[in-house]
């Protein structure tokens, strides 16, 4: 079982109706008005959380500070500690080095060729809307910088299941060939070691 799921779980089940409501009320700015209206728990709250990735393993501020706007600093305190902890195990859900390696590569030559479309690939490759947005307001006007965030919280929510092939796929599917073509080539002059 999932830990993070599992301690999501748990603090559903310390939530008071009250505390839903008042969650329910602080989100209304980040979730539909249906949505919220069809709440009847945190563990439904939280499931919409994490389906528009607000919320993840490694993405915690939102959810700690909702706990903090309700007054509940022993889920706060929780909450810190799973993340404190969870950051020694998180390397095992890391690409391997080599393909860290050549994911870095890749990130680079798309940096360098792809421009306005990026959204498009990041969309391809399954990134919300929400998170890009947010992406965007962090770093305005630097669009290269963006895509580059973009990538790396691909990587980070695909964890080791991010492969290079995705990227690849991706391209394409953009019809961003010659792109893709320019990564193929760099990753096989990496692969030699001529690079």
């Amino acid at each position: 079982m999932d830990a993070f799921l599992a301690l999501l779980h748990s603090f559903s089940a310390r939530l008071s109706e009250a505390e839903l409501s008042s969650l329910k009320f602080l989100l209304r700015g980040k979730i539909g008005k249906r949505k919220l209206e069809a709440v009847q728990s945190g563990s439904e709250l939280f499931n919409i959380l994490l389906e528009q990735q607000l919320i993840a393993r490694d993405e915690t501020s939102l959810l700690e500070g909702l706990f903090k706007t309700i007054n509940r600093d022993d889920l706060v305190a929780e909450l810190k500690r799973f993340v404190e902890e969870g950051e020694a195990s998180a390397s095992d859900n890391q690409p391997d080095v080599h393909e860290k390696r050549l994911q870095n590569a890749a990130f680079e030559v798309i940096c360098e060729n792809v421009g306005r479309d990026w959204k498009m690939l990041v969309r391809k490759l399954g990134l919300s809307e929400v998170k890009m947005d947010r992406i965007v307001a962090e770093n305005p006007f630097n669009l290269r910088e963006q895509l580059f965030q973009s990538l790396r919280a691909w990587q980070k929510w695909k964890g080791k299941d991010a492969k290079v092939a995705d990227l690849m796929k991706a391209l394409r599917g953009c019809r961003m060939n010659l792109v893709a073509d320019i990564v193929e080539r760099e990753l096989s002059l990496l692969d030699a070691g001529t690079s």
